[in-house]
């Protein structure tokens, strides 16, 4: 009896989980709120109508050190501006390489396509979530 209690106690929390379930917590990094919508038609985020083509976007009060939005061809993603594994310093702001970012304090790159490091980390990039609104606009947020 004791052991379907305990089922009908913990079941509403595994129904509960879902994939819209999302974390990004990072010991290095705060995790702030923030939404920014992205029209594509402006002249500052054109790139992001073509695949592998990074923006960084570095508006105050989004992320800690920016965020850098990439189309995959498939969707976009959009990852912290900062080196995942250190800690907030004047080397920890992610630099634009190709479809990478590098960290200039530890060399690591990252694909800004799946946020994986290139050699063996504790943390990949701190993802943020993205919806497409329209075909044009897309919304960024924690």
């Amino acid at each position: 009896m004791k052991k379907y209690i305990l089922l009908l106690l913990v079941m509403p929390f595994l129904i509960n989980c879902s994939k819209d379930d999302f974390s990004n917590n990072n010991k290095y990094l705060p995790n702030y709120n923030f939404s920014i919508d992205i029209n594509m038609d402006l002249p500052l985020y054109t790139q992001l109508q073509f695949p592998a083509n990074p923006v960084r976007i570095t508006q105050d009060g989004i992320g800690i050190n920016g965020v850098i939005v990439t189309n995959t061809g498939s969707g976009y993603t959009a990852y912290e501006a900062s080196c995942p594994n250190q800690e907030l310093s004047t080397c920890s702001m992610l630099t634009i390489n190709g479809v990478n970012a590098k960290c200039p304090c530890d060399n690591v790159e990252y694909s800004l396509f799946n946020g994986q490091a290139n050699t063996s980390v504790r943390y990949p990039l701190k993802a943020y979530k993205v919806a497409q609104l329209s075909s044009n606009v897309i919304r960024v947020y924690n």
